[in-house]
Order: structure tokens, then C-alpha cells, then sequence
């Protein structure tokens, strides 16, 4: 029997104090079998790290998110490298653009993309790329860098099938979650029909974009099912087949 493995979450999120024991130790008998929670600042790697180390099923990743560059040094990255090492950390991210505010500057995002990039070559291991409203500057970085030979994933991917061909030429792999089922979705449909099965992964990024008919409420990876039945009707394949891949996907990149 396959399990499902959420790819991306931030059970370290202040929305999860209440009742992050019982929640996570429930996750296995609903058919969690694997947890990824990625780090998104200097302070949610640390957490991801305590959380990797506390629950046998709970893996870690270590990178900061675009938003949360401002302050980064040298020495945040010589942090991460160090813990890098580590068995439980799989991945590097999340890192990337974010240009849907104008803060921080472009400039400034492009370098420690950039950084971060060159920091999982390092390390040898693969990234989680964020990418919001910066689809050119995002591929183009990932060319320069040579990104297709670190490898990783394109997180909450939410570009057009168009675009998923430039990620798929640099053997990048496409997390997809809840919003695969919100009716305003159809971008992200088509393109999740357009990617090859051996390419897309599940994940909630959790607390955030619960799948319907939760939508507008905290996300958990309780919910991936829902993910799972709406990708089994778009690719013509049963709800089994997709969790099946989709692990075994997320066990090749990610070496769980």
C-alpha cells in the first residue's frame, strides 16, 4: 500500500500552535507516510530542523523564501551548509522571485536566489524553487546557473503549460496542491495535463491554499486526498496510480 508524501509544508507556522502534536501525530494512520516542512527564513529552518528531528516521518528543508532575504549573511549560508549534512535535510529551498510586492528589490532577489542556487551545488542537494509573477527572471537564473543539474521542484507551480515546458527541459519536477481544485483553476489544469505524470509531486504548503471545499480555512496535509481525486481525473488514472507515482516521484528527488 502507497502512501501519499506531502512536499511542502510549514507545520512550524504559528497557525499550527494549538494542536501541531495531535496533528502530526495523526498524519500515518490517514496515509501521510512522508512529511517535507521547508524553512522559508532563518527561524522557520531552525524550526524545520527541530520538527525533522522530533518525528521520524518529518524531513527538512533549508532555504529562504524571496520575501525574507532583507537580513540574510554569509553566515545564514554557512549555517545551512553545515546542516546540510545532515540525513533528515533533502533539500534546499524554499528559495526564489517574488515579485508580487515590490519589496524586497528584484536586484537584491536575483542574488541570493542566485546564492542559494550555487549554495545546493555545494551541498548536493536539490532545490524547491518559489516563483510568484517572475516566471522570465526565474527560468532565466535557472539557465544561468545550470540549475537543471542540481535539480528540484517548481513549488505550487502556477505558471501555463507553455511556460512548464522551459522546467521540464531542465528536468525540474512541479508541486502541485490545493488550488489543482478551485473552479478558477483551469491554467493550472491544463498545465497538470500537459506535464508527464513522472513529474508532478503533492504538497499543501500548509497552512495556506486549502483545496475545496475547505477553501479560505488552514490547510493540513489531511487534505492532499482531495488533491489526489482531482489530478486522477485529469490525468485519466486511478486515485492509487496517482499516489503511487507521485511517492515514488518525490522519493527520487528528494533520496526519502
Amino acid at each position: 500500500m502507497d502512501y501519499i508524501i506531502d512536499t511542502h509544508a510549514h507545520y512550524d507556522d504559528e497557525a499550527f500552535n494549538e494542536d501541531r502534536e495531535s496533528l502530526l501525530s495523526s498524519m500515518q494512520e490517514a496515509g501521510i507516510g512522508r512529511i517535507i516542512n521547508v524553512g522559508a527564513s532563518m527561524q522557520g529552518c531552525r524550526d524545520s530542523w527541530a520538527l525533522s528531528e522530533k518525528y521520524d516521518f518529518i524531513y527538512a528543508a533549508l532555504g529562504v523564501h524571496p520575501d525574507d532575504i532583507v537580513n540574510l549573511t554569509e553566515e545564514d549560508m554557512d549555517w545551512i551548509a553545515e546542516k546540510a549534512k545532515e540525513p533528515k535535510v533533502v533539500a534546499i529551498g524554499e528559495i526564489g522571485l517574488d515579485y508580487h510586492w515590490p519589496e524586497p528589490a528584484p536586484s537584491l532577489q536575483k542574488q541570493w536566489f542566485a546564492r542559494q542556487l550555487n549554495l545546493a551545488r555545494q551541498v548536493n542537494l536539490p532545490v524547491i524553487i518559489h516563483s510568484r509573477d517572475a516566471a522570465k527572471d526565474t527560468a532565466d537564473i535557472l539557465e544561468a546557473e545550470k540549475a537543471g543539474s542540481i535539480g528540484g521542484v517548481m513549488h505550487c507551480y502556477s505558471y501555463s503549460a507553455e511556460m512548464a515546458k522551459q522546467f521540464l527541459n531542465m528536468g525540474f519536477y512541479f508541486g502541485i496542491g490545493g488550488v489543482l481544485t478551485f473552479k478558477n483553476a483551469k491554467k493550472l489544469k491544463e498545465a497538470v495535463a500537459y506535464i508527464p505524470m513522472d513529474r508532478l509531486l503533492l504538497e499543501t504548503d500548509c497552512p495556506y491554499l486549502a483545496p475545496t471545499p475547505h477553501r479560505g480555512e488552514r490547510n493540513c496535509s489531511l487534505y492532499l486526498p482531495l488533491v489526489v481525486e482531482e489530478m486522477a481525473q485529469i490525468k485519466g488514472i486511478t486515485k492509487e496510480e496517482v499516489i503511487r507515482i507521485t511517492s515514488e516521484n518525490a522519493r527520487r528527488l528528494f533520496g526519502l
